[in-house]
Parts: C-alpha cells; structure tokens; sequence
C-alpha cells in the first residue's frame, strides 16, 4: 500500500526547494531492506521527477532493530558513491555503532539495549556468541564483524544537509541556535527542546528520531520516523518548489502493527 499526500502552504510563508530539483528525505530505516527497496522502486517511479534534478537524503538511522542493518548500510553507501545527489546524515544509532567499535563502555550498553544485537546478528555474529558476550565482547565482536569500510563511511557522514529553506537533520535543532553553530549531539538526539518549540527556525525542518505512526505535520517542522522496524512503513517526504507530499510502505502482514 502506496500513502501520497499532497499539501500547499500560502505562498508568501510556504518553504521552498530549488527550481527545477526534487527532493526525497527518507526516514529511518533501522535494517529495514525490504521497506527500502519498496520506497526506492516508488521514488523511480515518482512521475513528478521528470527532467529535475533528484536528490535523496537518509534521515539517518540506518541500522539497528530490523533484520538487515547491513543490507541497508551496503544499499545506501552505493548510492553515495554512484551520485554526489544523494546524501546520508549521521543518526545517533550510527554514533552507537562507532562508539561500540572503539569499545566506548556507556555506547555498548544503550548500543546493546537499542538493536545492535540485530545489527552484528546482520554482520554474521553467531547468536549463542553474542547471548554470551559481555559489553566488552560486544566491543569485540563489533570490531571483529563490522567492516572497516562501513565504520569509515558511516564517520564521514554529515549531521545536516540545508537545501533551499529547508534544514535536513536527523533529530532536530537546538532552539535559538543557529544552524552553523549546532552540536552535532542535539542534531543527533535532540528531542523535547525541540518538538516542543513552537516558534520558527532559521529554516524549515526535517527530521526522524522520534517515531509517530503518521509524518508528523507542523507549521515549523515535519517529522518523518513512522517506525519501519515495527510497523512496515517507511517514509520519504518528496519536497519541488512549494509541495510537499509522502510516499511511505507498508507491509500488508504489519500494516496493523503498532507504534511506540
């Protein structure tokens, strides 16, 4: 099942992209291979990319609590490195990843709590192996497992990506900042600081991290984390001019699923 969704603003306060780009934000994906590929096929398929120039950006988030974190980590650095147009941010669920991997003992414990069992299962880690590790092992077999190819893409990644009036980030921004001076742990974490700001931005926000079963629709900000991992839907806010719309998945088996 296919969600569309078209929506204006007045003109005089509507955020605009670029002429002649079209822009696709994906929300995290969290080892969801499936839903991923499903989203890439329908953005091929988007009648509105005509002749314009098409960029993607992942939202972050690749990895952890679905079954193929590493999938997901392959299918996306190929993308990187077949265009300059497409662009992936640094979740805070990357940061675990690179912190568990230098053996960074609080990492490993959210890291352990928050899907990196999925993530090495995904990497080969045997599951009686992992059961018996302690965090220190954990650190081990991350080390041993996670290929250095991936650990350095993943430390090049970006923390925001500004493209005409919108601001691409993965968490959100810290209010009364400005963008060039945000740390990189509020745009990787941030939350109620942020969703509860009612005010404006220096720019228009797009954001993940904080999962809500529908794109979460504000005047100053959208958020687009429906929970792939569990519910099977996955979202790209497809942004040209002054529109914007969704396309997300959803799973016919995990459609009813639901989302905390």
């Amino acid at each position: 099942m296919v969600f569309s969704r078209l929506f204006r603003k007045p003109a005089i306060s509507a955020p605009r992209i670029p002429d002649g780009e079209i822009v696709y934000a994906i929300g995290d994906v969290h080892g969801r291979l499936d839903c991923l590929e499903d989203l890439l096929t329908q953005i091929d398929a988007d009648p509105d990319r005509g002749d314009r120039r098409v960029r993607l950006v992942f939202l972050g988030d690749l990895i952890d609590r679905g079954p193929d974190s590493r999938g997901v980590v392959e299918r996306v650095m190929a993308l990187c490195t077949a265009s300059a147009d497409v662009t992936c941010l640094c979740g805070n669920h990357e940061e675990l990843l690179l912190h568990a991997a230098e053996g960074a003992r609080q990492a490993l414990g959210i890291f352990a709590r928050a899907g990196g069992r999925e993530t090495l299962l995904s990497y080969g880690v045997d599951a009686a192996t992992y059961e018996h590790a302690d965090l220190k092992g954990v650190g081990q077999l991350t080390r041993d497992h996670v290929p250095t190819a991936h650990l350095n893409f993943l430390r090049t990644l970006p923390d925001q990506v500004v493209i005409g009036d919108y601001a691409l980030v993965h968490a959100g921004i810290r209010p009364g900042v400005a963008l060039d001076e945000q740390k990189a742990s509020d745009l990787r974490w941030i939350r109620a600081p942020f969703l509860d700001h009612g005010g404006r931005f220096e720019r228009f926000v797009v954001h993940g991290h904080t999962v809500t079963a529908e794109p979460d629709i504000r005047s100053n900000r959208i958020g687009i984390d429906t929970g792939a991992y569990r519910s099977g839907r996955l979202t790209a806010l497809v942004l040209h001019e002054d529109v914007q719309r969704f396309l997300t998945t959803a799973l016919p088996e995990e459609a009813g699923a639901s989302i905390d």
